[in-house]
């Protein structure tokens, strides 16, 4: 029914909530003394998102296939602590 059509103007606006990558929360560089015993923590590293929300973002590390093959190297999640 042409009586009942109407047209109105629509705004949308998009935020982009994810424009900042992940990175880590400080540049590191890492040695191990040969000397080092076995369990020994070697290296703590964090991540920072500059992205909402504040305190939501959950990180997970992992090790590429090679390293986590080598029984050497060991990587262990701290849960945030």
């Amino acid at each position: 029914n042409p009586a009942q059509i109407g047209r109105g103007y629509v705004a949308i606006t998009i935020l982009d909530i994810n424009d900042n990558a992940p990175e880590f929360a400080m540049e590191y560089e890492t040695t191990v003394c040969e000397n080092a015993q076995p369990g020994q923590v070697i290296q703590k590293i964090s991540a920072i998102d500059k992205d909402d929300p504040p305190n939501g973002h959950q990180f997970y590390f992992s090790l590429t296939a090679e390293a986590a093959n080598n029984h050497n190297f060991t990587l262990q999640d701290n849960k945030g602590k």
